[in-house]
């Protein structure tokens, strides 16, 4: 073989035939009595055409007359040993499929660990991964040989995937093989922040209080490609809007400096408070369910801590101490947790941003929301990066990142005519469910997925990019029913993912309104939190308000919740 060949259905053999660029052997299992068609063709033929369709392929019986037929069409010539000529057409009539598919399980059986253990030369790590551990698994084939640690990161992390999946098949133990491949993950993220460490300073007055404040958002189209590693191998796009709740930014962090050379966390929703004054405590952001975990990671990005600052202190008092002072972090969230709007991550952005301004940072809107896609890797919850740029950016926006390591986020502003023009902006609802979801479990198993190419589960990221350019189309249109029948469709997108979206519980919901919205979706990852609608006229969505408000047998603390389309997104401001 040289290149351009394709191979297929050729048994084990001792033949010595060499292929020149462009030409193609495809061996076909035909009837039930043993019988094969060799078809020799050219990489880009078509089969179609009245030459083509005069074309006769040899049908042999054995491996010696299967060699010469190869080598006679090669040559141009008629082939002698044939039992008979078939045509392309009398083929795929006659071609026995339960004789083709158990030769193809056969041989890949046999080529699996070639292939792989090839994987410099094949495509091994580009095929479905999910598919191809069970089959390791059932079969008993031999996984390839560990990976070179110069290998690509996005290799490194789907090989670990891979032998995790295949181990958990085996019902061997796998965790140290996916905890490795999420571990690549987080390291390759935030390897780009190391190497930009910081020195924070203090820059306000004694008496000064930086202030900043954050919407949330709802993702109209393309959540979920945001998030790596398949925004990395294949880039993301998604459309969403920042909303404000009932007239304010829901999530807002407070700072002021104190005499004390410690940090003082305080949480008002949460009704908690912790002192920190050692680089111990600040590095124990990483325990689950602690309120505090946010701005802890927050605090170590910014320079608070020895791995992330530019400068070395024995402790962190003498840190605090240099800056002239501690420093207390006030938050306050106005949403319930597991809302689905994004709240963890446009908090996590809201803390970076009044941080900043705090410590002469300078960090603009982008820095802060690639540092929150870091401080999430940093937190194990992982995530992409369309909740930040939803929250931070204010108004409708589409945003793109190409594939690669460092997202760069492509922001492009699309009108708001749709969602703020008197005839459009009473049909936008948004109802608290009272069902509350965690999002973290949904995004590891997800996220798995990705890793391994899950054949379907890609298909459906890939149209949920391109039902992105719809939405775009449909709003630059100014086309009101279009837009919301397609986030109709968003929703649909959203269970396919994920079937556990749509609970029981929040079909109950749904049900009391379809016939009265054009569309509706559960933002995030769904299972509960927020019920966003767009109902099909005015008085619809008068009639909706009246159901939900009065419908029995909801939970006791859901709500309507008035909405708004914020145009700033992040403000930070001093007293």
């Amino acid at each position: 073989m040289t290149k351009y060949n394709v191979v297929t259905g050729v048994p084990d053999n001792n033949w010595d035939i060499t292929l020149q660029a462009g030409q193609c052997v495809d061996i076909v299992p035909v009837g039930d009595d043993g019988r094969y068609a060799v078809r020799v063709y050219g990489i880009d033929d078509k089969f179609a055409g009245a030459e083509q369709q005069r074309r006769r392929f040899p049908v042999v019986s054995t491996l010696v007359d299967m060699e010469q037929a190869i080598k006679d069409q090669l040559q141009g010539i008629e082939s002698l040993t044939a039992e008979r000529m078939m045509s392309a057409e009398e083929l795929s009539n006659e071609a026995s499929l339960p004789r083709l598919m158990a030769q193809r399980h056969r041989y890949r059986n046999s080529n699996w660990k070639a292939i792989a253990d090839n994987h410099a030369h094949s495509v091994f790590y580009q095929l479905d991964l999910h598919d191809a551990a069970r089959q390791f698994a059932e079969n008993g084939i031999e996984l390839p040989g560990e990976l070179s640690q110069s290998e690509p990161l996005i290799k490194l992390m789907s090989d670990s995937m891979f032998r995790a999946e295949v181990y958990r098949h085996c019902g061997k133990k796998h965790d140290n093989y996916e905890d490795k491949a999420f571990e690549i993950l987080r390291s390759a993220l935030t390897s780009t922040v190391l190497f930009r460490k910081e020195l924070p300073i203090r820059a306000v007055c004694s008496d000064q209080i930086v202030w900043s404040r954050s919407p949330v958002r709802i993702d109209i189209a393309g959540g979920w490609t945001d998030t790596p590693p398949y925004c990395l191998m294949e880039g993301g796009s998604v459309i969403n809007m920042s909303i404000e709740l009932n007239g304010q930014p829901p999530l807002q962090t407070y700072i002021r400096p104190c005499k004390e050379p410690h940090i003082v966390c305080r949480s008002i929703d949460l009704g908690a408070a912790e002192t920190i004054s050692t680089y111990e405590q600040l590095l124990d952001f990483k325990k689950v369910g602690s309120p505090f975990s946010i701005p802890k990671a927050a605090l170590a990005l910014a320079g608070f801590h020895p791995q992330f600052c530019a400068e070395h202190f024995p402790s962190l008092r003498d840190q605090l101490s240099g800056m002239g002072g501690g420093l207390e972090i006030t938050l306050f969230s106005a949403i319930p947790a597991g809302s689905g709007l994004g709240t963890s991550s446009i908090l996590a952005s809201t803390v970076l941003g009044a941080i900043s301004d705090f410590c002469s940072l300078a960090w603009d809107k982008t820095e802060i929301c690639k540092r929150t896609l870091v401080l999430e890797q940093l937190l194990t919850t992982g995530g992409g990066w369309q909740d930040q740029y939803g929250g931070v950016m204010g108004g409708v926006k589409l945003l793109q990142s190409a594939k690669g390591l460092e997202q760069d986020i492509l922001c492009r502003r699309l009108p708001s005519d749709l969602f703020t023009d008197p005839q459009y902006a009473p049909c936008h609802l948004l109802f608290y469910t009272g069902l509350t979801r965690t999002a973290k479990d949904i995004l590891a198993e997800i996220v798995r997925r990705m890793f391994l190419n899950h054949g379907a589960q890609i298909q459906m990221l890939r149209d949920m990019k391109h039902h992105v350019s719809d939405m775009y189309d449909a709003i630059q249109r100014d086309d009101f029913n279009r837009m919301g029948h397609l986030i109709g469709r968003t929703w649909q997108q959203k269970k396919g993912i994920d079937p556990g979206t749509n609970t029981p519980a929040v079909e109950a919901i749904t049900r009391l309104v379809d016939d009265l919205c054009l569309g509706y979706k559960l933002p995030g990852a769904g299972g509960g939190g927020y019920l966003y609608m767009v109902a099909k006229a005015p008085d619809a969505a008068s009639i909706i308000r009246h159901i939900l408000s009065t419908a029995p047998g909801l939970p006791d603390n859901s709500r309507m919740v008035d909405m708004s389309l914020s145009l700033r997104g992040l403000q930070i401001t001093r007293s």
